[in-house]
């Protein structure tokens, strides 16, 4: 037990990949380095993906329409038509997120388990859904709806955009690093065959399920705020 302890402990750990040495050294953590080679593979992948799109689509072409197709979809049903402008940064947060929980079939650490990665996801999430709401509302409007339904409410109101973060970069980084205590304590007990089939799951399966939760519970709280402010 103290190893595992040990373990988890190394895994809340912040590591830093290498440091740049100016201002007395600037420590640049793994969870970036990872997720800069994260970005890299996309931006590779969509270069070599649609450099020859087709009227017809055929071989991969069809793959990659029908993914941006149920993408669309799944946002529009929950936003609505006036949710289509919010479309290229939900969809961009769920396949950075995807990617990201998946590296771990690399050989790579998850970005999302570092809390600095997923609160920084949080954040983003917030901002735009803040962003629509004043879109939407004006400055005033977006202003006012703090006193809604009633000016007792506006201490409530104000500390929901600290809670709203929270849950979302709490509830993906809980996850992951859940997925991981689930995975070192099936190793104690069958360490050979069955932790490998665990593993799978716990990389692909479970990591695409908790890209899609957040991105899911952040269009929720755009269609709110998009819905309040046309009620």
């Amino acid at each position: 037990m103290n190893d595992f302890a040990e373990k988890l402990m190394e895994e809340l750990e912040c590591r830093t990949a290498f440091t740049i040495p100016i201002f007395g050294g600037i420590p640049v953590p793994e969870s970036a380095v990872i997720t800069w080679v994260i970005m890299g593979v996309l931006v590779l992948l969509s270069i070599l993906l649609t450099r020859r799109l087709r009227m017809v689509p055929k071989g991969s072409q069809c793959l990659i329409e029908a993914a941006i197709t149920w993408m669309n979809n799944f946002f529009l049903e929950t936003l609505g038509p006036r949710g289509k402008r919010y479309l290229p940064i939900l969809e961009t947060l769920l396949i950075y997120i995807g990617f990201a929980n998946i590296v771990g079939i690399f050989g790579l650490r998850p970005p999302t388990k570092d809390l600095g990665v997923t609160a920084s996801m949080a954040i983003v999430a917030i901002v735009l859904i803040q962003y629509a709401s004043i879109k939407e509302r004006g400055a005033r409007g977006w202003l006012r709806s703090f006193k809604e339904p009633m000016p007792i409410m506006l201490p409530i109101n104000i500390l929901e955009l600290a809670i709203k973060p929270l849950s979302l970069c709490m509830r993906l980084f809980g996850n992951v690093l859940g997925a991981f205590v689930v995975m070192e304590l099936i190793k104690l007990c069958i360490p050979v065959g069955v932790p490998l089939v665990f593993g799978l799951y716990f990389d692909i399966f479970d990591g695409c399920i908790q890209a899609y939760v957040f991105v899911f519970l952040t269009s929720l709280f755009l269609s709110e705020a998009i819905e309040e402010a046309h009620s």
